[in-house]
């Protein structure tokens, strides 16, 4: 059983950056794969960057390259999402995912991860 609690979400203006956090509890083994996805109004969900916690390997969405960061401090089992240069179509509900190992062909497929937080919104003004 894993445990993942999303916070950092809010409003902000076109072209500024937040950072969400995801903190981790549980089995430490099926969170050993992490990541971030979001679903906005009237969207499907979408993979947005994960990190591989055995070898640091990150993934992202071709919209966020560039913009958005992954980073994980094991220390205090958090994953964090830096998102620079905000978008108004960045708006979304972010979702923590967390589990013990996926394809990494796969990682931005919502089916392929177990574990998922409750969400923390994101809205993005122009």
């Amino acid at each position: 059983q894993v445990q993942l609690v999303e916070s950092g979400g809010g409003s902000v203006q076109a072209g500024g950056s937040l950072r969400l956090s995801c903190a981790a509890s549980g089995d430490i083994n099926s969170r050993a794969h992490m990541g971030w996805f979001r679903q906005g109004p009237g969207k499907e969900r979408e993979g947005v960057a994960s990190v591989n916690g055995n070898n640091g390997v990150t993934y992202y969405a071709d919209s966020v390259k560039g913009r958005f960061t992954i980073s994980q401090d094991k220390a205090k089992n958090t994953v964090y999402l830096q998102m620079a240069g905000l978008k108004p179509e960045d708006t979304a509900a972010y979702y923590c995912v967390a589990d013990g190992w996926i394809p990494p062909s796969r990682w931005a497929l919502p089916g392929t991860w177990a574990n998922w937080g409750q969400g923390t919104q994101v809205t993005v003004s122009s």
